[in-house]
């Protein structure tokens, strides 16, 4: 028993932290999987967010200053309807800019609906007139009212309908994303815990000889720690790259209906948040480690 406290000793100063945690095993390779695999959904759920933002900016700037006049009247009034809206417009402040559309104008804006061919002229149709604001605004319930009593059958719609939904969408969707990181977070730090855990099972035996020759639960549990947590930070390496890759080969939607579903990409200083996973995945596994050593260790005493 000597000679093997002995050698034991011996192999504790030549090896350090070798001694007490084995380099290879199933806890190495869950501990660096399970590291990788988080960063790699985290990196999605990065994506997610910033193209959820991307998509509520575009359609706010698109609709913030635009507003849309509709005007429902007989084809014998129309023309001096549309004329008698474009004026008031004209003297309405905080409107920049007032012009009606074209048959062909408005044929675009149905033809996602109802294909090219719908015969715009032929039907009873209301004319639209497109509304472009200043810096400052305009009122929109005084306009409204000016509408009504000057313009029967003409109808303002400043887009806010549209704008409110959008913003609500945007922040349950950012709330969703940040929701994922977080439960990533606690599925990385409780398959960590169970890997420590069972890498210090797996060495009770050692861990009780390690204490014959003096070896401190503290520099014990430190071995554990250091070695989980750089095999954290370099499966969350691996995961992060093998994310970044995959997000940059997507393919890259111009109009904003297809960014909905292609747009999930990063920009320039964005990538920088992708530096941010690796450390944050060793923190999580330095303080998985660190409860789970202290805990086994107490039971092991």
């Amino acid at each position: 028993m000597t000679f093997g406290l002995g050698q034991m000793a011996e192999m504790l100063r030549e090896n350090g932290e070798s001694a007490v945690v084995p380099r290879t095993g199933m806890t190495a390779v869950l501990t660096a999987f399970s590291a990788g695999a988080m960063a790699f959904l985290t990196v999605f759920a990065l994506a997610l967010s910033i193209a959820t933002g991307k998509l509520a900016d575009r359609w706010e700037a698109e609709l913030a200053n635009n507003a849309t006049v509709r005007i429902t009247a007989s084809e014998a009034v129309m023309e001096d309807r549309v004329a008698t809206v474009l004026r008031l417009l004209q003297t309405t402040p905080g409107v920049a800019a007032a012009r009606a559309l074209s048959s062909a104008e408005q044929r675009a804006l149905l033809e996602p609906w109802f294909g090219p061919d719908l015969p715009v002229e032929e039907l009873p149709m209301p004319q639209l007139i497109e509304v472009t604001e200043d810096t400052s605004g305009f009122d929109v319930e005084g306009l409204n009212l000016r509408l009504e009593a000057e313009a029967p059958g003409a109808v303002l719609d400043d887009h806010g309908r549209w704008r409110a939904p959008l913003a609500t969408a945007a922040q349950r969707l950012r709330a969703i994303a940040t929701l994922s990181i977080v439960l990533i977070t606690g599925v990385m730090a409780a398959m960590i815990t169970l890997a420590a855990q069972a890498a210090l099972a797996a060495n009770a035996q050692v861990i009780g000889v390690l204490r014959l020759v003096g070896a401190r639960d503290g520099f014990i549990a430190s071995a554990f720690v250091r070695r989980f947590t750089l095999r954290a930070l370099a499966g969350a390496a691996g995961g992060t790259l093998m994310g970044a890759l995959a997000v940059s080969i997507l393919p890259d939607a111009q109009d904003s209906a297809g960014a909905l579903l292609t747009g999930l990409s990063f920009r320039g200083w964005q990538w920088l948040w992708l530096f941010l996973i690796p450390p944050l995945a060793a923190a999580v596994a330095f303080a998985a480690t660190m409860h789970a050593a202290r805990r086994a260790l107490r039971a092991l005493a």
